[in-house]
């Protein structure tokens, strides 16, 4: 597999891990008991941990692209094994 090929896959995988790491441990600033500043939606993140996500986006994604670089390299599978339907 080409170096460019990789990184796009990971980065693919990065983005689509990050969507569903987001949500984890956000409470609003209505749940948190802080004060709303003024122009904000009450339901704004009163503390969204980016940075910690990021690192847990970074790790899940790196697990994940192991897997898919071992299932393409390593175990044989090449996307002529995929069944595409109306294809027969």
């Amino acid at each position: 597999m080409a170096l460019g090929s990789m990184l796009a896959i990971y980065f693919i995988i990065w983005w689509l891990v990050l969507f569903a790491v987001l949500p984890f441990g956000v409470k609003s600033q209505e749940e948190a008991g802080d004060a709303i500043e003024p122009g904000s939606m009450p339901g704004a993140p009163s503390r969204p941990m980016l940075a910690r996500k990021a690192v847990a986006t970074t790790i899940v994604s790196a697990i994940i692209f192991a897997a898919v670089y071992w299932l393409l390299v390593y175990s044989g599978l090449t996307l002529d094994d995929v069944p595409i339907p109306g294809r027969f």
